[in-house]
């Protein structure tokens, strides 16, 4: 058992009525040890309240008090789980976190794969290190949905590729929280040549054939680096291997869509910029269930420019009058439908550029504009020889809250590299806007959100596990 230590209580909140600062400790509710908010969360909704605390100094604090059934607390704590982050006991061959640069900081290099997490925030988990009581608790609980790692349905092949005996189990595993009456949403991480083609029709039948506890299904492709050392040969996707993905992927989309009126099954967006082909219509996502694992992030973005267009009004054309530059820094992948966007608006005295970064820091084959580092976008910016008047860059680059690149430049600091104004860009609304009124607009700060890369290869929208 752990404890919850307080770093944020929210004004006119319980939490501030008793007297709760940052740096108080939650160690107990009712007599109840805790392991995470969960347990807090349950403990909590009892009327009548014994809470054990630890102040910084040591002393410890027993308040008693009555509360309605609703009523929560006000507080952010440091992290979701007090006991700690379940680690991963895989070692999976296509592994991001183990290509990972060297000397980068820690939190990079964490391999979680913690039921609790995939309930919380929607990370990702094989299921390879749960036990009874695990499954015991998410049924006690009833934790659903859960966001699980498939893979692939072949047990051999699934504990080849996670180089975990235990990771066979899946079908047993799935049955189990089906029979519990937990949903989950899926996720296969594609490696060319090991488990696509005939394995995914399989890993798709299979899972299809597990409505209505499975939700969805996610398929993305292996993301690899030039950090990777590990000897098991991966090749990523190119043009004709992405385009045969789509094909297969297609023929069950069409099938389902048929049959339920819904896609069900959803390719990363990387796999329609490889083949050189748009992505889909916003319908054939069904509202988004895996936007933050990067699934239809571009249709997103696209739908919310267009909406954005519609409700609002272009820039007036003596709007800029002395004329307006701007920098658009993003990932390869997407450089072209940025540029496209910004094309239609065709608003008078406003230039754009694009500027596409190679992702030097990972290796090219990473075109992800999450995956950016400052010191990237520093040298591709400064390959622009004319003067501009502001910058946009990716919010996805952002660690949430610190507002810190990859590479552990703050967004301070990147910004005192320009003389011209430095502004991110969290989706499609806000890069309109930025656009047609640059002098009015503003990006992120410290306390709004960011997609944020995790070790599951997904894009989760939410801190470093604060509730």
């Amino acid at each position: 058992m752990g404890y919850g230590r307080i770093i944020s209580v929210e004004a006119g909140s319980l939490a501030e009525e008793l007297e709760l600062i940052p740096g108080d400790k939650i160690l107990e509710v009712n007599g109840t040890k805790l392991r995470d908010i969960i347990d807090l969360s349950f403990a909590f909704a009892d009327e009548e309240i014994e809470l054990l605390i630890e102040h910084e100094n040591g002393e410890q604090e027993l308040l008693e008090f009555d509360k309605d059934y609703d009523e929560e607390l006000g507080v952010e704590f440091e992290s979701a789980v007090f006991d700690g982050i379940r680690r991963c006991a895989n070692n999976c061959c296509f592994c991001f976190v183990d290509q990972v640069a060297p000397n980068m900081r820690d939190s990079l290099s964490i391999k979680d794969d913690d039921y609790r997490m995939s309930f919380l925030y929607g990370n990702f988990i094989t299921m390879t290190n749960m036990g009874e009581n695990d499954f015991k608790r998410i049924e006690q609980y009833h934790l659903s949905p859960l966001f699980i790692s498939v893979q692939c349905t072949n047990p051999e092949l699934r504990c080849e590729m996670l180089r975990c005996k235990t990771a066979g189990n899946l079908s047993a595993q799935l049955d189990r929280l089906a029979k519990a009456d937990i949903e989950y949403h899926t996720q296969i991480v594609l490696c060319r040549g090991l488990n696509d083609g005939e394995e995914l029709i399989r890993s798709i039948k299979d899972i299809l054939a597990r409505k209505p506890y499975a939700l969805s299904m996610a398929i993305v492709p292996v993301g690899l680096t030039r950090f990777r050392q590990d000897c098991y040969p991966l090749k990523p996707f190119d043009r004709e291997s992405a385009a045969r993905v789509i094909e297969q992927v297609e023929f069950f989309q069409k099938q389902e869509r048929e049959k339920t009126g819904r896609t069900f099954i959803y390719l990363g967006d990387e796999f329609y910029f490889l083949a050189g082909r748009e992505v889909p219509v916003a319908e054939y996502y069904d509202g988004f269930p895996q936007l933050d694992n990067g699934i239809g992030l571009a249709r997103n973005f696209m739908e919310e420019f267009a909406a954005a267009q519609a409700d609002g009004k272009k820039s007036s054309d003596t709007a800029n009058a002395n004329g307006l530059h701007l920098l658009v820094v993003t990932g390869t992948a997407v450089a072209s439908l940025f540029e496209r966007l910004a094309l239609e608006l065709r608003v008078k005295n406003l230039e754009i550029t694009v500027v596409p970064v190679p992702n030097n820091h990972f290796g090219t084959t990473v075109n992800v504009s999450g995956l950016l580092t400052a010191h990237d976008m520093r040298a591709a910016i400064k390959q622009v020889n004319r003067h501009y008047d502001g910058i946009l860059i990716p919010e996805s680059s952002l660690r949430v809250g610190d507002n810190i690149f990859l590479d552990d430049v703050t967004l301070a600091e990147f910004s005192s590299w320009f003389d011209s104004r430095v502004e991110t860009v969290s989706g499609g609304k806000a890069y309109y806007k930025a656009l047609t009124d640059f002098a009015n607009y503003t990006g992120v700060n410290d306390q709004e959100a960011a997609y944020m890369w995790q070790s599951n290869a997904a894009y989760t929208k939410r801190g470093d596990y604060k509730k």
